[in-house]
């Protein structure tokens, strides 16, 4: 029995670690990398991209909901302290971003259907932009310190 309930725990935890690494932050961004420092202008920046992708992001946990590509959309290099990540699009959106320290930050409608995070911290920043009912929208991505 104990052995029975120490296998099906395994596949559990296999499974499940399974689903957290759908999402590649090691592959290319679908829509380049970008390098910012603290103080950058025009602030906000911007990246056009296209929203969307076959993946749950629901899968991720938390507030993550959306469906996104499986490589990052966006990769962001910044140098500094805090930064605000969003998308704006005519579509109802969500976003994903991987973090610095490898967690995963998560909205859907910050204001009105557009999301938003704000993070604080020097590092590597992979960015997903999702559709909330599937399909794929045009979408803008927007990095600022306000």
């Amino acid at each position: 029995m104990i052995a029975r309930t120490v296998a099906c725990a395994t596949l559990a935890a296999l499974a499940m670690g399974a689903a957290a690494s759908a999402q590649n932050y090691g592959l290319n961004p679908n829509f380049g990398t970008y390098s910012l420092s603290a103080g950058f202008l025009p602030d906000p920046q911007v990246v056009n991209v296209i929203a969307g992708g076959t993946i749950d992001a629901g899968h991720l946990g938390g507030a993550c909901a959306g469906a996104i590509s499986d490589a990052p959309d966006v990769r962001l290099n910044f140098n500094g302290g805090r930064i605000s990540i969003g998308a704006e699009s005519n579509a109802d959106t969500t976003i994903v971003v991987n973090g610095p320290d490898g967690r995963w930050y998560c909205n859907d409608d910050f204001d009105g259907l557009n999301p938003r995070v704000t993070l604080s911290g020097s590092g590597q920043y992979d960015i997903w932009v999702g559709t909330y009912s599937g399909g794929t929208a045009q979408a803008v991505v927007y990095f600022t310190e306000y």
